[in-house]
């Protein structure tokens, strides 16, 4: 785990190197996913099939009490519904009142009106026919991933919600059913992996293309993402999750190493970071960190995570620290003081994917019940990208009409532009329609 103080001779340094530590696909994931997707592209099911055995340990063309080797139906979705204990049912139908009404209120407005020179100028929203929702299902099973996906689609208008998640040696996941009942998933195929993204992609035999993929995964998943964008829109290309907490010394210790550890669990590559500006503090968040690697269930998960790309970095003041914090435009930024100077500091930060203020506002808040999406830019995305919104599943149409006096008006000044451009065609077009 790294340590750094601010006032270090070789702190610059030390800190370029964290802010570059990418921690995502090599050029070997990247070659193998290229041949799994050529695979998938020019053999349709027959990939998916193999594949599936190959990585599942799973055959497609058995049988299940839900529907058929290949897919889930909406009868086991609602069984799973029905069967839930009552007091899980309850959390999830919440988490998906809170995203559902927070993202309702993303809807864009579409716009009409006419301009001084008498042009009719305007936009439409609309959304797109097919998305694809990717759910991992390998190393854990994320019910409320698919809720955060699946709701701001069906908000947006999105009409048919494809699924796809591993199911290994055939086991499905009966919270991750239900909340595929409460979202209102019209097809569930039990596919997951690079292969997985291919087949929305393109599209298979069985399985129809979609227009958009959205959702997290690993390593293999991303790289087919980013491979794959242009067939189909992409929500971002993810990397391992990441966490930053930016905490005084009045803060409980041991909140804020299960903070940092919340993160830590997800995966070996996973970061979390500690900027503080107090030394003893630091060393109590660390001494707690340890404390608990030795009683949560995932500790060896997260203490590769915390060994290997943990940081804790002590400054002077945290209003000095707020600049590099931006400069790691991290996933997830917890800002753990009294809240106006939470707010005060926030105002200091230019990046992040969401931010978290006060010391009663952890992390994993926002994971399920807070509303905002939790499939955020990992990996210094957030310099320039956002969180999963209904506009993911949007697109906006322009429109112009123009009548004889307004293509007078503004007509001239289009058919110069087009002579100066070389384009005859285009000026001929617009003279043609002047006075």
């Amino acid at each position: 785990m790294l340590r750094l103080r601010t006032i270090d001779a070789n702190f610059e340094t030390a800190f370029d190197a964290l802010v570059n530590d990418r921690r995502e696909s090599d050029g070997d994931v990247s070659a193998d996913v290229a041949v799994i997707v050529a695979k998938v592209k020019a053999e349709g099911d027959t990939a998916l099939r193999s594949y599936t055995q190959q990585f599942d340990g799973f055959d497609l063309d058995g049988t299940d009490p839900g529907g058929d080797g290949w897919r889930i139906g909406s009868a086991a979705f609602k069984a799973a519904y029905d069967a839930m204990e009552p007091e899980l049912r309850d959390a999830l139908e919440l988490a998906a009142a809170r995203i559902r009404s927070y993202h309702s209120a993303q809807l864009p407005e579409d716009r009409d009106y006419t301009d001084d020179a008498g042009v009719r100028l305007g936009a439409k929203w609309s959304a797109v026919d097919a998305a694809g929702l990717y759910v991992p299902g390998g190393r854990a099973a994320y019910p409320s991933s698919l809720l955060m996906n699946a709701i701001p689609a069906r908000v947006a208008g999105v009409e048919r919600l494809v699924m796809v998640s591993p199911t290994p040696s055939g086991a499905t996941n009966d919270t991750v059913l239900a909340a595929a009942h409460i979202a209102g998933i019209n097809e569930y195929w039990r596919i997951g992996g690079a292969q997985a993204i291919a087949a929305l992609a393109y599209g298979t035999e069985k399985i129809a293309p979609v227009d958009v993929i959205t959702g997290p995964g690993n390593a293999w998943v991303a790289e087919a993402k980013r491979q794959l964008y242009g067939v189909v829109g992409i929500d971002m290309v993810a990397g391992p999750s990441e966490i930053i907490v930016v905490a005084d010394a009045q803060n409980d210790p041991d909140w804020i190493a299960a903070d940092l550890l919340s993160q830590a669990e997800h995966d070996p590559t996973s970061q979390s970071i500690l900027f503080t500006d107090d030394q003893k503090f630091a060393d109590s968040v660390s001494s707690s960190i340890v404390a608990m690697l030795g009683e949560i269930s995932t500790r060896e998960t997260a203490r590769k995570s915390w060994q290997d790309h943990g940081a804790i970095i002590v400054g002077e003041t945290l209003e000095e620290l707020m600049p590099l914090v931006s400069r790691l435009a991290g996933e997830h930024v917890e800002i753990a003081t009294d809240t106006p100077r939470a707010e005060a500091l926030m105002a200091k930060l230019k990046h992040a994917g969401s931010v978290f203020l006060g010391r009663h506002t952890p992390e994993a808040i926002g994971d399920y019940v807070a509303g905002p999406n939790h499939v955020l830019p990992t990996g210094r995305r957030a310099r320039f990208s956002s969180g999963l919104s209904v506009l993911d599943f949007m697109k906006r149409t322009s429109f112009i009409a123009l009548d004889d006096a307004s293509v007078n008006a503004i007509g001239p000044a289009a058919a110069r532009l087009a002579d100066a451009e070389g384009l005859a065609a285009h000026a001929l077009s617009v003279r043609k329609r002047l006075k």
